[in-house]
């Protein structure tokens, strides 16, 4: 069967197509991770290799390939945008004091929070500068606008930690800066290299970006939903952090007045027990929380499809809408 006459219902179908181009994607990482210093190898090396799903480095293979792009940069940003997403997790987890990532554990367990962040830094710096030799211009500035607003939306979730009146608005700001604005410009740079028109450019930055709306929303929703065993997920990790996410945000909306104080207190503690998780899941079943926050990924999931109508029929078209899908879909 030839390539463009396979299906791709399935993520797993979207894998197996583009496996050689993702090994490429895997040998530029290494690549670039190579330094002398061999604490930044054993670090980096650690959560490169940690079960990632490279979400991202897919993305910017199969724009590129929806926009014909034929060179070999889309492997080099491939990896440039994989190193900003983990020098994110490395931050992260100091931040989050957490000591598990992905089921297995955190590299500030490991190597102690100082070796985490300036390892970080270092995979910033490395991105960047991997960036700025492809020569172009419109691709430094992508980068460093998105590096920047990551930034913010970061510290705006830290000035956010326990915030009860914290708004929807002010929620959505967040994953909006920290999640969405990187798979946004993952999308966009496929089309830069590509050379594609100001209009496909900006469809494929509305795609990437409904994607990534609606792939964090699903995130934290499996924070209080997901199968620890298969997605190394601690269920109420975010609670727990003083993350007030949808699901909980909706249920502070709604609760009625004997049950706010308790979600208050549950929030303030932080230390959430299992009785008080129990007590949680049973208001988001009683005020349809969780559905309220998939409906919401959902609409975003749909608008994202939309982006896509300016290309014809193809591979690259069909495996985008898969991994629409599956932003959604996994283990929920």
């Amino acid at each position: 069967m030839k390539l463009h006459e396979r299906p791709t219902n399935s993520i797993s179908d979207v894998w197996d197509i583009y496996k050689e181009d993702l090994k490429k994607v895997e040998a530029q990482i290494i690549e670039d991770l190579d330094s002398e210093v061999s604490l930044i190898n054993d670090v980096g090396y650690h959560l490169l290799k940690g079960g990632g799903k490279r979400f991202r480095p897919l993305l910017m293979i199969l724009c590129s390939r929806l926009c014909d792009y034929q060179g070999a940069d889309d492997i080099v940003l491939a990896s440039v945008v994989e190193f900003i997403h983990t020098a994110t997790l490395l931050h992260d987890d100091v931040v989050d004091e957490a000591d598990v990532r992905r089921g297995q554990p955190a590299a500030r367990s490991i190597w102690g929070n100082q070796a985490s962040i300036l390892v970080g830094d270092y995979l910033y710096s490395k991105a960047l500068y991997k960036a700025v030799t492809l020569r172009n211009q419109e691709v430094n500035e992508i980068l460093s606008t998105t590096t920047k607003k990551m930034a913010e939306g970061e510290i705006l979730q830290l000035s956010k930690t326990a915030d009860i009146n914290i708004t929807e608005e002010e929620y959505l700001k967040i994953i909006d800066s920290k999640t969405a604005t990187l798979i946004a410009a993952t999308c966009r740079l496929s089309g830069v290299i590509s050379e594609a028109s100001e209009e496909k450019k900006d469809s494929l930055a509305r795609f990437g970006w409904d994607i990534g709306m609606a792939f964090q929303l699903a995130d934290d929703t499996l924070d209080y939903t997901a199968n620890k065993e298969r997605l190394g997920k601690t269920l109420g990790k975010d609670l727990s952090e003083g993350k007030i996410t949808l699901p909980l945000l909706h249920l502070l909306k709604n609760c009625n007045e004997t049950e706010q104080p308790i979600i208050h207190r549950i929030i303030k503690e932080g230390g959430v027990g299992h009785n008080d998780l129990e007590f949680i899941h049973s208001l988001f079943r009683k005020y349809n929380s969780i559905n309220y926050s998939l409906t919401k990924a959902k609409g975003y999931i749909k608008a994202a499809k939309q982006e896509l109508a300016c290309y014809e029929d193809s591979i690259a078209k069909q495996s985008l809408i898969a991994v629409a899908n599956y932003a959604i879909t996994r283990d929920l």
